[in-house]
């Protein structure tokens, strides 16, 4: 394993990663895999489930954890989910290897799921399944450059604004606001007010939302009756 990242156990049994460089986890300690469940599945895909076709924009791949989930409920759920996810610095497979989040899941192709995930290719169409197809780009969001009106749901799982202040800049979610469709969402564990006020400043409607395990708020942005 790269003696950069570590690999530790969060409270509800799942993996997280630890970052030395960014003294930040991927995921919470107080539970990784609830986290992902309750901010990006319950209130990020779910909020469209009743659609045929789902477009999600997920900025932070991270440990492919989000992605994961995705699938199982896509196939679950029948719903064509057109998965693009950015990601400037790839895990190892070394790490991605030990990760357990399949083992906890009951889903008996979860993990076939989560190895597929990690082999594809990057900035190339993989369709993955008839209801999975993923797009994997090596950038930054400052980087990418994002289509106009295309996404329905923006998963927002970039490590927190005090350890990457960068990537929470009021641009980056212009161009989030400009890439979603009108009704589109953004998701995130973030409850700051700074970053709540930085949506409000570039088109969002937000609202708190009950937070995942051992927190206590969430955020939900949408857009609305954009011109």
């Amino acid at each position: 394993m790269s003696t950069d990242i570590s690999l530790i156990l969060s409270k509800d049994g799942s993996h997280t990663l630890y970052n030395p460089i960014l003294n930040e986890t991927y995921h919470s300690k107080n539970g990784a895999l609830q986290e992902s469940i309750h901010v990006y599945i319950e209130y990020g895909l779910l909020a469209f489930s009743d659609q045929t076709n789902v477009a999600v924009l997920e900025v932070g791949f991270g440990t492919g954890l989000n992605a994961l989930l995705t699938w199982n409920k896509a196939e679950e759920l029948r719903l064509k989910v057109e998965y693009h996810t950015l990601e400037p610095f790839p895990l190892s497979k070394e790490i991605t290897d030990q990760l357990n989040y399949p083992a906890l899941m009951h889903e008996p192709m979860a993990t076939e799921r989560f190895k597929k995930i990690h082999e594809c290719a990057w900035e190339e169409k993989i369709v993955l399944s008839e209801y999975f197809t993923i797009y994997k780009y090596k950038a930054t969001l400052e980087e990418k450059s994002l289509p106009v009106n295309k996404f329905d749901v923006c998963y927002f799982d970039a490590f927190a604004p005090n350890h990457q202040e960068d990537v929470w800049r009021e641009e980056n979610f212009r161009k989030v606001f400009d890439s979603l469709v009108d009704g589109g969402i953004l998701t995130t564990y973030c409850a700051q007010s700074n970053f709540k006020r930085t949506l409000k400043a570039v088109g969002f409607t937000v609202e708190k939302l009950k937070g995942p395990l051992y927190k206590k708020e969430m955020t939900w942005g949408r857009k609305l009756n954009s011109k």
